[in-house]
Parts: structure tokens; C-alpha cells; sequence
């Protein structure tokens, strides 16, 4: 029974901690798709703060990661 419960923790921590990231990254893209058909003179900048804003979405995706392999193999 322990074993199972370590294993829906587990799932249940990398499932739902992808999910936020996963939709955050797709807003970004969108959002910087439409700065770029806006403002093409403003790709630069627009490219710079989308790949920032996409390390950070990814950063809380990898703390998910990080707490469903704790929750595994402890």
C-alpha cells in the first residue's frame, strides 16, 4: 500500500507540475508571435525576453521533476 502511494505521489507531482509550465510556455509564444506581427522591428527584444520568460516557465517544470524523484526513491 505504501509503495502505491509513492507511486500516485510521484505521478501526480510531475503531472500536475507540467501542467503550468506546459500552458505557460504555449501563452508566451503566443503573446511573442503577436508582439512580432505587431512590431516586426521590435524582434530582438521581443526574442530576448520570450527565451527568459520560457526559462523560468521551464525552471518550475524542473522543481517538479526534482520533487516527484524525491518522493520515488525516499
Amino acid at each position: 500500500m505504501e509503495e502505491a502511494g509513492k507511486l500516485l505521489g510521484t505521478a501526480l507531482a510531475i503531472g500536475l507540475g507540467a501542467i503550468g509550465p506546459g500552458i505557460g510556455i504555449g501563452i508566451i509564444g503566443g503573446k511573442a508571435l503577436e508582439a512580432l506581427g505587431r512590431n516586426p522591428e521590435a524582434e530582438s527584444i521581443v526574442r530576448t525576453n520570450m527565451i527568459l520568460g520560457i526559462a523560468f516557465a521551464e525552471a518550475v517544470a524542473i522543481y517538479a521533476l526534482v520533487i516527484s524523484l524525491i518522493i520515488k526513491f525516499t
